[in-house]
Order: C-alpha cells, then sequence, then structure tokens
C-alpha cells in the first residue's frame, strides 16, 4: 500500500513542480525515448540474468505492492505451532514425530497450519532439521552450523532478483543518455530547419536523460530496496524458527524454548508475553473442542 502511495508521491510531486513552471506535459510524451530506455534496460536484464531470476524478480516485484506477510499474526502462528510440536515432541519424544516430519504435506499437524504447509520452504526447513536431530549423532552447535548454511544459502537466492533490479537501475541512467545522445545526433542533422522544429528535438533528447534518472532513483531503485527489505522481515521470520528449534533441541523446557523464539522477534511485530499465552490457550481450547 505505502509503495502505491510512494510513486504516486513522486509523479505527483515532479508533474506538478513541472506544471507550475507552465511546463508544457506534451514535451515529455516521447515514446521513442522510452523505448530505447526501456528496451535496453530490459535487454541488459535478459543478458545478465537467468530465467529463474527473471521470473523470481517479477514475483517480488508484485509482492511488494502486498502486505507485509511477516506480521504480528504470522508470527503467533509459528509461536503456536513451536508451542505445540515441543510439548508434543516431549511427550512422546523426537521419534514420535516422525511421521509428521517424513511426509508434511500428509501430516494431520501440519495441516492445523495451513500458512505453513503452503510455505514449502518453511516447511522443509522444520521438518529437516528435526529429521537430523532423530538421527541422535548431531550436536545442537553442528545442527546450528547446518541451519546456518541453509539459511545461508537461501537468502543468497531470495537476494538475486534484488541484485539484478538494482544493477538494471543502475544502467537506466547511462541508457537515458544514449537515448539523449541519439537524440543530438537526429538534431545535429536537422540542422539549417526552423528553430521550432530544432527546439523540439533538442527536447526530445533531454527527456531521454530525464526518464532514465527518474526510472532508476524514483522507481526502480526504490522497489529494489523494498525488496531487500522484505527479505530481511523473512531472513528474522526463519531466525525466529531455528532459535526455538536449536533451544528446545539443546534441552529447553517447551515453554523456554518458544520464549527465545518469542524474544528473537523484531519489536514492532513481536507478540507480548501475555498475547502469546492467550493465543495458547486459544489453541488448547479449540483442540479440546
Amino acid at each position: 500500500m505505502f509503495s502505491i502511495v510512494g510513486i504516486v508521491v513522486v509523479i505527483g510531486a515532479i508533474l506538478g513542480g513541472y506544471l507550475m513552471e507552465h511546463g508544457n506535459l506534451k514535451v515529455l510524451v516521447q515514446p521513442a525515448e522510452l523505448i530505447i530506455i526501456g528496451g535496453a534496460g530490459l535487454g541488459t536484464l535478459l543478458v545478465a540474468n537467468p530465467l529463474p531470476v527473471i521470473i523470481s524478480l517479477l514475483k517480488s516485484v508484485l509482492g511488494v505492492f502486498q502486505p507485509d506477510k511477516y506480521n504480528k499474526a504470522r508470527y503467533l502462528t509459528a509461536l503456536k505451532m513451536l508451542n505445540e510440536l515441543f510439548r508434543r515432541a516431549r511427550k512422546e519424544g523426537l521419534s514420535g514425530l516422525e511421521n509428521d516430519v517424513e511426509e508434511p504435506e500428509n501430516s494431520e499437524f501440519f495441516k492445523k497450519y495451513p500458512e505453513i504447509l503452503k510455505n514449502h520452504h518453511t516447511l522443509h526447513f522444520i521438518c529437516d532439521t528435526l529429521r537430523t536431530a532423530m538421527a541422535g549423532t548431531v550436536s545442537h552447535f553442528d545442527l546450528d552450523q547446518l541451519i546456518e548454511l541453509d539459511l545461508d544459502v537461501h537468502h543468497k537466492e531470495v537476494n538475486q532478483p534484488v541484485q539484478a533490479l538494482s544493477s538494471v537501475a543502475d544502467s537506466l541512467p547511462g541508457l537515458g543518455i544514449v537515448a539523449a545522445v541519439l537524440g543530438i545526433v537526429i538534431t545535429m542533422s536537422a540542422l539549417g530547419g526552423p528553430p521550432e522544429e530544432l527546439g523540439r528535438k533538442v527536447a526530445a533528447a533531454l527527456v531521454g536523460t530525464f526518464l532514465g534518472i527518474l526510472l532508476c532513483y524514483g522507481f526502480l531503485s526504490p522497489l529494489a530496496a523494498n525488496m531487500g527489505r522484505l527479505n530481511e522481515a523473512e531472513s528474522h521470520y526463519y531466525h525466529c524458527l531455528r532459535t526455538g528449534l536449536i533451544a528446545f533441541i539443546r534441552g529447553a523446557a517447551p515453554i523456554l524454548a518458544v520464549e527465545f523464539s518469542r524474544r528473537s522477534i523484531p519489536s514492532a511485530v513481536r507478540p507480548s508475553f501475555k498475547e502469546m499465552e492467550e493465543a495458547f490457550r486459544a489453541k488448547v481450547e479449540q483442540i479440546a473442542a
């Protein structure tokens, strides 16, 4: 929502200031300049990145205009899931979770948490961690290192679209100059013509530079920064899961392991201890009913 508001503010401020100086909007409508800059920018994206990264980039851009996924409600769901999971493991042993871990898509336990079930990476992250812990030959320190390696690989993968968009954004001012130079070449070939015609060609050439700079600093660079912020929010979410899992495997009581998870949540979206207790109580009542 705020991304859309920001785009409207950028466009409104630029056009508003331009009109205040009695600028002519028709001069800014230069389809040829936009084709040169936009087409060349798209070409650099295709040259520098494989198809999976481009597809991920499109999905990530769409994600910027959607509500934040990692809010307080999502963290409460994660804490409820960890609490129930740890209590079962304390009662039945880790081996009691074997069927849920081996076939999580068919697990009645995970079906109670559709948000987690639909996110395949989150689901496999939890199950792979528990599966490794069930082996009984891995220390909690080594397991923590394995998790860190997994998260590091995932973080680099989700940041590839951000780097791709940032590279395209950085190229746009240069491509704007290319469009402007081409416009000047056309202008030079028309020397000797009417002054009005020369003025229009020079204006069209300068619009190329304007578009390149505006698209870079007004749109694509902020979009890349927002995508990076969303990736950081996802990293915080996985850090919350990691903290609770390692605390429990290290021997902490279920409620203490969940509290480790809660304390690792960023303060802006961290549920209070009372909110967490109420969520647990509601879950128990729901199961009992």
